[in-house]
């Protein structure tokens, strides 16, 4: 089958970072989907472990951790899904990735595909939404209020894959203030299509832009992108017991005792989590992923795809690894069959 990997990892402009290969197809495990990839989009994540995981000595690494396609094979024990059923899904860190025309991966982390929504848009939902709903609903429990916090929620970061569905799971399935932060008015724009209440710039100081909204200290931060740089006024800004969540890597450490006078907590996310370590709730991914389809469904949330790069190939994924790594991203961007 045709796929695209690398043997080195190399800075994105070189020759060798990305290839085009053929591999053999993946013999579906017993609990495992063989899916017919018809679409994938690029993450951040691509990126990172591009940069810091070399393959196997003589090997290949294929990336992707997002997919839409068609089930074509199931193992001896799958029980969620049938040959023919079409599906979205973002897979696990710690087997080969979607870069490929066919990718076994486990049914547990699978959801239905959105019947509204074609492939492309598809491709763009699965990892971002569930790293944002893990974020807001598992993790910083945003459905439970702060006693004497403002009932709103800051996301940093609003413009990218991650902040373009948090925005819309927090303001179309709560009643939360959301405000978020972008850069540029093209990009802030967005941010109040999808459902912000307020914009704010993260390149000033965020607590006095929070201030002068009036609303009061929030009581939720969602921290996306740069936390090292904001985290002072992070700590500034969030209300009393209030609750922190972040989901990227700071190069820089953070002071987390500047939240301790607060008594805030801080809660790390990373949806890897319950596919790496099998965890025994780890079917939930297959839930949240189907019950976002069933919002996309209704109207309720849509669809983050900004740019559709063409066929998955090596030049194209060059083209979206490049755009990832300059942080100037608008929602997602993918890639759509061979």
């Amino acid at each position: 089958m045709r796929a695209v990997g690398y043997q080195q990892s190399l800075p994105i402009d070189s020759e060798a970072s990305l290839l085009d290969i053929e591999l053999p197809r993946p013999e579906p495990g017993a609990r495992d989907l063989l899916v017919e990839v018809k679409a994938v989009s690029v993450n951040p994540v691509d990126t990172k472990v591009r940069r810091r995981a070399a393959p196997e000595p003589g090997g290949y690494k294929v990336l992707g951790y997002d997919a839409s396609g068609i089930v074509r094979a199931v193992g001896p024990e799958v029980s969620l899904f049938r040959p023919g059923d079409e599906v979205f899904y973002a897979g696990a860190i710690t087997r080969p990735g979607t870069n490929a025309e066919f990718h076994a991966v486990d049914e547990r982390l699978v959801g239905r595909k959105p019947a509204r929504l074609n492939f492309e848009e598809a491709a763009a939902l699965p990892l971002t939404t569930l790293t944002a709903w893990e974020t807001l609903f598992d993790r910083l429990d945003i459905r439970t209020p702060v006693m004497g916090a403002a009932d709103a929620i800051l996301i940093i970061g609003g413009a990218g894959g991650v902040g373009s569905i948090a925005i819309q799971l927090a303001r179309r399935l709560t009643s939360l203030t959301v405000i978020a932060t972008a850069s540029r008015p093209e990009t802030q724009d967005w941010c109040r299509t999808l459902g912000a209440h307020h914009v704010i710039d993260h390149t000033r100081p965020l607590a006095e832009q929070v201030e002068a909204l009036g609303i009061g200290a929030p009581a939720f931060v969602f921290s996306i992108t740069q936390t090292d740089t904001h985290f002072s006024e992070i700590a500034k800004v969030i209300a009393p017991q209030g609750r922190f969540g972040l989901i990227d890597d700071p190069k820089e450490p953070i002071d987390i005792s500047l939240l301790k006078g607060k008594s805030v907590s801080i809660h790390w996310e990373s949806m890897f989590t319950r596919s790496t370590f099998q965890t025994a709730d780890m079917q939930r991914q297959h839930d949240i992923l189907n019950e976002a389809a069933r919002l996309v469904d209704d109207g309720t949330i849509r669809t983050t795809l900004a740019d559709v790069m063409g066929p998955i190939n090596a030049a194209n994924l060059k083209r979206a690894h490049a755009v990832v790594e300059s942080g100037r991203a608008k929602g997602k961007i993918v890639l759509s069959g061979f």
